[in-house]
């Protein structure tokens, strides 16, 4: 994902207010831990789930509760036509575990 030019600071502050009901959303859907990092330089975002077996984090983009956070953010970021964030799948490399 990718931020525009001068959003950080809103960016941050949105998501430090989280909407309890999309946090529910999430963790209803089997994600327990979320981090979003920011490479400042360029603007791009790095998101990482820690998902439960058997998740649903697949349907999310179904819920009403999404569509509003993404709508919500889409002054802030580069986004699809119906608001979603544009996203560009990453290949692992290297894990060592």
């Amino acid at each position: 994902m990718r931020l525009r030019p001068g959003a950080t600071a809103e960016y941050e502050r949105r998501h430090a207010a989280i909407w309890p009901e999309l946090a529910e959303a999430l963790q209803a859907a089997g994600i327990y831990d979320y981090s979003i990092y920011l490479e400042p330089s360029s603007g791009w975002l790095f998101g990482v789930q820690k998902r439960r077996l058997g998740h649903s984090a697949e349907q999310l983009p179904t819920l009403p509760i999404m569509r509003r956070w993404w709508e919500y953010m889409a002054d802030l970021m580069e986004t699809n036509p119906d608001a979603s964030p544009v996203m560009q799948p990453l290949q692992r490399v290297f894990n060592l575990a």
